[in-house]
């Protein structure tokens, strides 16, 4: 079973959280659209999900899914994006994600955020 589930498209950004996954002992389970995030997070115990904000299909509506269907099971949910991208941000925020960040500071906090899926 994964520690985390990932909603990313970006091949090249996911060669390298699975690096670091394996360098934090962190299993990933990555899916490639909202629909896909919202079948995994049912039938996974994860505590951690990460959205790319710039995935390509229902990473927002994902993340409101996920709060929609929380429950007694909250999850924590991360999303990062490009820093420019504001309003986007705001929009995460309100739909339900606890932490959003700039994708410089996710990619410099990596490992300790792996290591927290898995306490």
């Amino acid at each position: 079973m994964a520690d985390a589930i990932v909603l990313i498209d970006d091949l090249f950004f996911q060669a390298k959280l699975f690096e670091t996954a394996k360098q934090t002992g962190t299993t990933l389970e990555t899916v490639a659209t909202g629909e896909q995030l919202l079948k995994a997070a049912a039938a996974s115990p994860a505590a951690l999900v990460i959205v790319d904000l710039n995935a390509r299909h229902g990473a927002l509506e994902a993340i409101e899914g996920l709060a929609l269907n929380a429950g007694g099971n909250p999850r924590r949910v991360i999303a990062f994006l490009s820093h420019v991208q504001t309003e986007l941000a705001e929009r995460a925020r309100a739909a339900g994600c606890q932490d959003v960040m700039p994708r410089s500071k996710f990619t410099q906090n990596l490992a300790a955020i792996l290591r927290g899926a898995k306490s």
